[in-house]
Parts: structure tokens; sequence; C-alpha cells
């Protein structure tokens, strides 16, 4: 009897009966065309990848699934990711588990303004009223990027609606493609990083942080996106090469003697606090405690020791200025330097007189400069200071590494500001290690590969500062705090007024706190709300808590929380991984998932990641209807986790190949059924080469289930589809006459026949559940064919009862008999002369361990390579033949039959 293995409907947990399947309909013409738009439609009304909430978390497996930015369109990297995951739900589902695979939209952000931007043409001014019933100047202009001159004003609500309308109709392209796809998603499970319950959650999450010390508000010099007019954390910034020119500006001692450095940024002459030199420097040694006067502005300055001072870089003494970079940050808190800012937010020199500045020549030559651009503020202190000798020498072209926020153009400064922080580790915190604390949760999470793990300890050991989650935006979660103004009219940032979690999400520019009305907004003895918005991580570090309803839904949380994988790209281990892991460990204590699986990227034909911002992206939709989407699907699974793969078209063929494949050689094998059902019970299978073939697949089944369960689905592909070739080419072409059973009545099937058709009805079954994962169209309309339900809830195949079927044959059977065939096949194809062309002598020369194997399927042997006279097997002599060839078979000699005519076409 068959054991529960294999697939049945609805089988109990301990049906042995064997299972029984009528071959329904199997189409004269097998295609591709169309299965995606036929079976999402039918997957969307019977429900096939719902979510059992009523299964307990032990047999839940939950997924934390990416939401991808709303920002335009999808490109090819999505499909390649994303279908991994895929591979691992439909797994994890035909397993036994009940999926939890919600899909979310990240809907807010720079991106998605950006986007607004550039396709309405306007631009938010929070001075503005409201406009009802606003229509924008564009519709559509996606592609051109309209300058900010040419946009119109619009107010933040207006700018708002904007954004939600674009966003709107971005996610409904988006989830037509994901379901062109296949990806196996729960659609009544999704959210938006902006929605209503994701605020919630976003607000929540930081109102106990702050209650818990770990949120903070700190005035403090910080990088500043100029163009945006945003704060930029550590983890958004990208070092580029950017052009610049060294000069040699002169300091003047109290000797009259000069200190000559070396700056790209001589128009920060006016912020210098400081000289700073190597401690060990000899060159400095009689410099150090003493003061320098600043060239043009007269403005007298300590010359100090610090150790990341760099000898061997320029003069190796350097003007520390507040600020021109990280360094100067770091030397201006450790020495206790005072701060002489000159730039402001919009990146242009301050418009007043600094205080500090009191010669009558600094004073002229700053009003010169007063609200210029860095690079105009250049200009004239660059000529200053030729004319006055100061500069030695002309400037030097070069090329330096400057930080960028990784979504702009153009370098960031350093501006001082009001900011709100979270710790994560990067600064002390008081009564704790939480660099320690997060090391340990990266030390208990599994990567796949395991070598990405080194990247989570790289970035959170490098981490020099906490984690800025205030943004200066319009379009994202608000900072749900206000903050009382005093009798001057003066915010009290320092006691700001926190909300009930009850009515949370709030937003404070147009909610008004308990105890206050509308009218006290901004007066004295009123309160003003925060103007600021979360950075995008600051909500997406909790989509488990979003997806899995953490608030409105406690049951399904502890169905769901933690998670059992979080899926992502490699760039994003030090934004979305580690901040997800900092806000579960510290709301919940715990990790947020047991496993991460992290995916390569795809490179362009020159090897370069592929992205929007690059302009080297393949939209996915012309692929995916051009070559069909389980095509796409094996190109992307033939790609392991952690590694970059080529975009190869190439790779989709083959994948196409093998998807008609498994339609036509499904075909065929059911086309030997007739009008019986076909039952796939085991103990039917009595021929030596029928149980050879089942060993094998056994096999197979095993290696596929460990490199599934080790989440390395390209083995998995790899194996299964290796053996479904040797089935296809050798085994089918071996067993068919046996199979057809000589044109018998259904009542005269011999036992040899029913052991072919039962063997080849098992093996079906198995391949298809494991092809399913990566091709679930053709597996799916295969399994309509012939079978009950979807193949997509079957059981996963095991090896027990293939083994228990295969138990004392020679494995070697269908291998050895396969290099026979193709032995006899190539004394055909020499000879140029048709396959079906008879044989009427064939001596074969044949390693004598492959001598029984063969003797065992002569009878098949024979039907196909189409003997009909002798075919004698002699044991080959040592070193007769190549092992690498045919198993080693060497013809002897071979007499054919009168060759076929070919068949006149048409």
């Amino acid at each position: 009897m068959s054991s529960p293995d294999f697939a049945a409907p609805a089988p109990t947990p301990h049906d042995t009966r064997p299972v029984v399947a009528t071959v329904k309909q199997v189409p004269e013409k097998v295609s591709l065309d169309g299965l995606e738009g036929r079976w999402d439609s039918a997957w969307a009304t019977d429900g096939t990848y719902s979510f059992d909430r009523s299964a307990e978390r032990a047999d839940v497996y939950s997924i934390d699934t990416p939401p991808p930015t709303v920002s335009g369109s999808l490109h090819v990297g999505h499909v390649f990711s994303y279908t991994h995951t895929d591979v691992v739900a439909r797994f994890q589902r035909m397993r036994g588990k009940s999926v939890f695979y919600p899909m979310g939209w990240d809907d807010n952000g720079l991106p998605t303004e950006r986007r607004v931007q550039n396709y309405y043409g306007v631009r938010c001014d929070t001075s503005l009223p409201y406009v009802e019933g606003y229509e924008p100047p564009l519709q559509g202009a996606e592609g051109k990027s309209v300058k900010a001159a040419d946009q119109q004003p619009i107010s933040r609500k207006n700018f708002i609606e904007l954004c939600e309308r674009l966003t709107a109709e971005d996610e409904q392209q988006f989830e037509a493609l994901w379901r062109y796809l296949g990806l196996s998603v729960d659609w009544a499970h999704h959210y938006q990083t902006i929605g209503q319950p994701a605020q919630a959650v976003a607000q929540t999450a930081f109102l106990r942080n702050l209650s818990r010390g770990e949120a903070y508000q700190a005035e403090a010099p910080g990088l500043w996106d100029v163009t945006f007019q945003t704060a930029v954390a550590q983890a958004e910034l990208e070092a580029r090469d950017y052009p610049g020119h060294f000069h040699k500006v002169a300091f003047h001692a109290a000797d009259g003697s000069e200190v000559v450095i070396e700056t790209t940024r001589p128009e920060l002459l006016p912020a210098c606090v400081a000289l700073i030199a190597h401690p060990d420097d000899e060159r400095y040694q009689h410099l150090f405690g003493t003061t320098v006067t600043s060239p043009l502005f007269g403005v007298e300055v300590p010359v100090l020791a610090h150790t990341l001072a760099e000898r061997d870089k320029g003069a190796g003494i350097a003007m520390c200025c507040t600020f021109g970079d990280l360094t100067d940050v770091q030397w201006w808190r450790e020495l206790q330097l005072p701060t002489r800012s000159v730039l402001v937010r919009d990146g242009r020199i301050t418009r007043e007189l600094p205080e500090w500045i009191t010669t009558e020549q600094g004073t002229a030559l700053f009003t010169e400069m007063l609200g210029k651009t860095t690079f105009s503020a250049r200009t004239v202190v660059v000529d200053a200071l030729r004319e006055s000798g100061d500069l030695k020498g002309e400037p030097v072209a070069t090329q330096r590494k400057a930080n960028f926020f990784e979504k702009g153009d153009k370098p960031l400064e350093i501006v001082t500001s009001r900011q709100w922080y979270i710790r994560n580790g990067g600064r002390e915190a008081p009564g704790r290690d939480l660099r320690a604390e997060l090391l340990a949760r990266g030390a208990e999470l599994n990567f796949h590969p395991e070598f990405m793990q080194v990247r989570y300890e790289n970035w959170v050991g490098g981490l020099n500062g906490d984690w800025l989650v205030s943004r200066q935006r319009f379009f994202g979660v608000p900072i749900p705090v206000w903050y009382p103004v005093d009798e001057h009219g003066e915010p009290q940032w320092d006691a700001p007024i926190v909300p009930d979690e009850a009515i949370l999400p709030i937003d404070p520019s147009s909610d008004v706190p308990a105890g206050y009305t509308a009218e006290q907004r901004g007066q004295a003895g009123g309160f003003v709300g925060d103007p600021d918005i979360m950075d995008t991580w600051a909500t997406s570090s909790l989509t488990p808590q979003i997806a899995g309803g953490w608030l409105s839904d406690p049951d399904l949380f502890s169905r769901v929380f933690p998670m059992d994988l979080r899926p992502q790209g490699q760039d994003i281990i030090r934004t979305w991984l580690f901040s997800t892991v900092v806000r579960s460990h510290l709301e919940h204590g715990s990790l947020p998932w047991s496993d991460a699986g992290i995916s390569g990227w795809i490179l362009d034909p020159d090897r370069k990641k592929m992205s929007k911002s690059k302009g080297n992206v393949v939209t996915p939709m012309g692929l995916l209807e051009e070559h069909g989407s389980d095509a796409v699907r094996y190109w992307a699974a033939s790609a392991r986790l952690g590694t970059d793969a080529a975009f190869e078209v190439g790779q989709m063929k083959i994948g196409r190949r093998l998807a008609i494949k498994v339609l036509n050689a499904s075909k065929f094998a059911l086309s030997f059924a007739g009008d019986d059902d076909l039952v796939l019970d085991p103990a039917l299978v009595t021929e030596p080469i029928d149980r050879a073939m089942l060993a094998g697949l056994a096999d197979v089944v095993d290696r596929a289930t460990s490199a599934l369960e080790g989440y390395d689905h390209t083995k998995a592909l790899e194996v299964s589809e290796t053996f479904f070739w040797t089935f296809c080419d050798d085994y089918l072409e071996l067993v068919k006459d046996r199979a057809y059973g000589a044109g018998a009545e259904a009542t005269d099937v011999t036992a040899e026949t029913l052991s072919a058709r039962t063997g080849l009805a098992i093996a079906l079954d198995t391949l298809l559940r494991l092809f399913a994962p990566v091709l679930p169209f053709a597996t799916e309309e295969v399994w309509s064919w012939w079978r009950e339900g979807s193949v997509h809830q079957a059981a996963w195949p095991t090896s027990d009862s293939l083994r228990a079927a295969a138990d004392g044959t020679d494995l070697a059977v269908l291998t050895a008999s396969g290099h026979a065939l193709a032995t006899l096949r190539k004394i055909k194809s020499e000879a140029k002369v048709s396959m079906r062309t008879p044989i009427l002598l064939a001596e074969l020369a044949v390693p004598r361990a492959s001598l029984h194997a063969i003797e065992s399927a002569m009878v098949d042997l024979r039907g196909a390579g189409r003997v009909t006279g002798e075919l004698r097997l002699d044991i080959a002599a040592d070193g007769q033949g190549d092992p690498a060839v045919q198993g080693g078979i060497v013809v002897v000699r071979s007499e054919l039959g009168e060759a076929e005519a070919k068949k006149p076409r048409g």
C-alpha cells in the first residue's frame, strides 16, 4: 500500500490507502501562453494561498516580506529577489505549514516626494493654505526632471494628497505584476507604510522608546542634504569621488612665522576654530599650546594635538572648522572647541555677520560672502588670499572623497540642528552596553548565506552615532509630540507634550493636544507641533509589527511573531535589517525573526549593479510576457542567495524550454492511462528499471528537501532538473513500448505494463511537486489534468515509499540502460539515418559492472532502440571504453536495416 507522502486530495494524517487519479482532460496541444492570467484568477477565487489564522505558532511559517518602494515601477532586480522568497513560501506551504506571506508598500519618504514633484510639477510650501479640489499643472511628467523654480508651490496637505493619489496608482500596477509573476502572497494581508495602522504602530513604538529613554532630542552638528533640505543618517551615506582643489594657505604665528595648511574648503576659513596636528609630529611640537591668526579674517585660534591628524597627508596640519567634515565634528567634541558655524540649511553662507570676526578687513570680506553658495564664496576667499599673499601657489586639482545622501546629487554639508535620535549602540547608553546587546542578537540570527553575518557585525562595530530618525520632509509619519510655548513665545523643546496611545495616529501640525485649543497654536502660553516626520526606516523597521497586527490584532501577532524569515538585499543590512533588530530588541526583547535570507544583486552587461539611479534597469513585464513567468522565475531561482547574478535572457530561454518540457512530458506520460484510473501504489511497480528510476528519484527528493531546508533553492532546482532530463531522455524512451502495452485492452494489461504506467504516474506526481515552487504555472496546469485541488496545497514529496518500491533493485539499471540506449542511437546518428531505422544486429562491449543492470532491461532497450535482430552484450576488456562516453560502452559491430524515408512535409 502507498504511504502518505504521495499527494492526495485532503488526506487524513494516517491515510495509507493508495492514491487513485483519473485523467480528466489532456489538451491536444499544450502551451504556456495564458497560464498566468488563468491560474492567478483561479488561485484568488479558491483562496489557494490564504493564511489559516487558526493555526498555532508552531504550525505557522511567517515571512517579513520586503515592502517595495512605490516610486514608479518595479525592475527585474525585484523579480529576482522576490522569486527567491516565493520559492521558500511555496515549499513551506507544501511541508504543511500555514504560511503567513503578506505584502506591503513602502510609500513614504524621499523617493515618493521626488516622483510627485516631477510627475505633477509641484513643490510643497508649508506656509500656503489648503486648496479644496486642487488639480496640479502636470499629469504624468515622469522621467522629466522639472526644475524647482518651475514647480508650482502648494500646501502640505495638497502635496500629501497628490502623494497618496500617485502611490495608489503605482500600487495597483505593482500588485498586477506580482500576480503575473505568481507570488503566492495572501493579498488579504497587505499594508502601506503611510497607512493609518502603520502610522499608529510607528508612533506607538516611538513614544515607548521615548518613555524608556531610548529616544531623545539633541541640538548637534549633523549631515545635511541642501537639495532635499533634510538631515541624513549614517546608514544613508555614500562616499563618492568629487572634484576639488588643494589650496595652500598661510596662518600667522605670534613670532611672524607662517604655518601653512592645505585645504579643499577655503570658504570655511571664517569657521576655523583650531589647527590640529598629530601629537607625535615633530614639525609642530613647538606650536602646541600656542595660537595663530587666520588669514583675511584675523581670528586667533589654538594649535592642538589629536591622533586623527594625518602626518603624511598634505602639510600634516589641518584646520578644524565647524563644520567641514565628520573629523571636524569629532575634534570639536573631543577637544571641546567653540562653535563658529557659517553654513546654513540651504547650503549657503549665513546672511548675518559673525560676532567673532572683528577686524575691518574680515568684516568687509565676509560682507561680500553673505548669502553666497559655497562655490561662489570659495571664489571670493581664494581671490582675496591670492591678493594678500597668503595663498602659497596656485590651487592643485584633486579628487576627494565626499559624503553624499544615497539619493542626492550634491555633497552633504554639516549643519547644527535639533533632531530626534533612537539609541542603537552608536553612543554610550545610560546603564547598558547596547552595542554588545545588538551584536549578541546578530549572533543569534541565522544568516543565509552565513558569511553575511560579518556585514552586520562590521556595521554595528563601526557605528559612531545613534540613529537619526527625524526628517525635515512632508510625506511621512509625523513625530507624535507637541511642545509648550513659554510666555516669550519660545517653544520648550525639552518638555514635549505626549499624546495618549489610544488616540494614535496623530498629526501634530493639525491635531491639538489635550488641555489646549486650536487657537493657542503658536501663541505664548500655547503650543506648537513638532514639524518633522520620521525617516522611512523608522517605519520600515517595524514591518513585522505592522504586518503582524501588533496593536490591532494581538491574536494574529501571537501566531506570527517572532517571524521565521526576513528576505532582503545585501545592501540594506545596515539599514533595514539592523534597524528592525534594534526596534524588536528594544520593544520585545527578542529577534524579529529567526532567519535572514540575503539576495545578491542583478548585474548589467558591464557587471554593474542594476539600480534606478544608474539608469541601467530592465522593467520586467515585457520579459514576463515574452518568455513566460515560469521561465523568468527559473532564471531567478538559478542564482543562490548572497550571489550576484548576471541578467541573462539565455537562462530564461532555458527555463521556458524546461516548463514546456514539463507540459509535453506530462502529456506523454498521462497518455498511457487510457480510460483506466491511475493507482499510485508502489507495490504495482515490479520491473527493475522502473524501480531503479524510483530509487533515483528518492535520492533527488532527499537532496532537494535538504537543500530547501537550508535555503539553497538553486541546488534543489539543479538536482530536480538534472533528474528530470534523464527521466525524459532515457526512461520515457526506454519504457514507452511497455507502457503502451502493444495495444492491449484494459482487461489484458500485463503486470509489466502496469509497472511502467504506475512508475510513470508516481514519478510525474513527485516531479510536479518538486518543480512547483519554481514553475508554479506549468505544474498547476498539469496537476489539473489528472488530480484534484492545487499542486501548491499538495504535500511535499518524501522518499520513504519510493525507496520501499525500489527495495533490492540494482540502482544502476536506469543509468546503464540509458548509456546503452545512447550507444544504439549513436550507431544511427553516425550512419545519418532516422532513429526509427531498425537495428538488425548490435554487439556491444559493456563494462562488467554494468552488464547485469543492462541485461535486466533488455526488453525495454530493444524496443527503444528499435532492435529487431540480435542484441549481444560482451564484457569489455580493461581499458576498452571511455567511462565518460556512453558509460564506457563500445560498439563492436552493428548492422542496420533499410533506413526509413523521410515523410514529406505538409
